[in-house]
């Protein structure tokens, strides 16, 4: 006997297939990160994220109105900082005319509706590349958390809708809440990197900042003191009830690819927006692959893409964003 449901009959075409299609992009899913430098009329190509790009203030005005034109409304903003200013206590990280509080203010003002996030960490002023303070060979949790409150005061004042604490210290979300509710910055939301694994997929990011970890005797050499061990799956649940209880209005995973098991469990678990970051190896894997005839680059992207978004992520941080865009209008 022949069964009497086909699933292929809804597969015959493409029109009954996108009738039926369960997950659907838009731009409205993609947060756009964005790197910022100091000069003018610079738009310098990442070398491990072929056709990324670091942008002085004034061709990130330009970028900015591209974005909104193709209805990308919101950027993840990442400054890199001249060497010069780098210190172990992220002095410059805290100056109201520094390169970040500029990039904000640039973006607001050629844009603004524009929803603009900030990196909160340490490491670009870092002398040491490292997302904390560092005494006597350690990273210092709650001096580092004071810091980034700091900065995260700052970032709101030079108009930043959400900042984005990516440091992985313990109770730095309270501290900041408590300190943007403090000085009546009420409305300012907080994006945490609530599940921020201790992983090899961000080299490319840290070439784009030059923030990786000196190798230095007596300095942490890596990051696992304070990022998460890839081999666990329910601490990132704890970690980010933990970050939500303390005022986060929006939890985020990172990496993405190899953590969709991650979003997943907890898109299942709570109640506020998830996202997920595709990092930028995963971004220079599929690049690197296409170069080579490999892979087909537009197909890879979307299902990755795709993966994301079915996996329970409401929001998706990526360099691929604009190709999406332009390949689904």
């Amino acid at each position: 006997m022949y069964p009497l449901r086909r699933n292929r009959r809804l597969r015959t075409n493409e029109a009954i297939r996108s009738l039926v299609r369960e997950t659907v992009i838009t731009p409205n899913d993609f947060l756009v990160p964005l790197f910022v430098v100091e000069g003018k009329g610079i738009k310098d190509e990442i070398p491990s994220m072929p056709n990324y790009f670091r942008y002085s203030l004034d061709l990130l005005e330009n970028e900015v109105k591209e974005l909104w034109k193709l209805g990308l409304k919101s950027v993840l903003l990442f400054v890199k900082v001249p060497d010069s200013l780098k210190d172990n206590k992220g002095t410059e990280a805290l100056n109201p005319d520094g390169l970040m509080q500029r990039a904000v203010r640039t973006v607001k003002n050629v844009c603004p509706d524009m929803l603009v996030m900030t990196d909160v960490a340490l490491d670009p002023y870092s002398a040491y590349g490292h997302d904390g303070i560092i005494e006597n060979g350690q990273i210092m949790n709650d001096v580092t958390a004071e810091v980034l409150a700091e900065m995260s005061i700052s970032h709101a004042q030079a108009g930043a809708d959400f900042v984005a604490p990516s440091d992985m210290m313990d109770g730095r979300i309270l501290t900041i809440r408590e300190a943007l509710e403090d000085v009546g910055f009420i409305n300012t939301g907080i994006m945490s990197y609530s599940a921020k694994y201790a992983s090899a997929f961000y080299g490319p990011f840290r070439d784009a900042l030059d923030s990786a970890p000196v190798d230095l005797v007596d300095i942490p050499k890596d990051k696992k003191t304070y990022q998460m061990d890839y081999a666990n799956r329910f601490e990132a649940v704890r970690e980010t009830e933990m970050d939500i209880d303390e005022g986060a209005d929006i939890v985020m995973v990172k990496p993405g690819i190899s953590y969709l098991d991650i979003v997943r469990e907890i898109k299942n678990d709570v109640d506020v927006p998830v996202a997920v970051y595709q990092v930028s190896g995963e971004y220079a894997m599929i690049k690197a692959a296409a170069e080579k005839g490999w892979l087909d680059h537009d197909q890879i992207m979307m299902e990755t893409t795709m993966a994301f978004k079915r996996s329970g992520a409401d929001i998706i941080a990526s360099y691929f964003a604009k190709d999406v865009v332009k390949l689904l209008s």
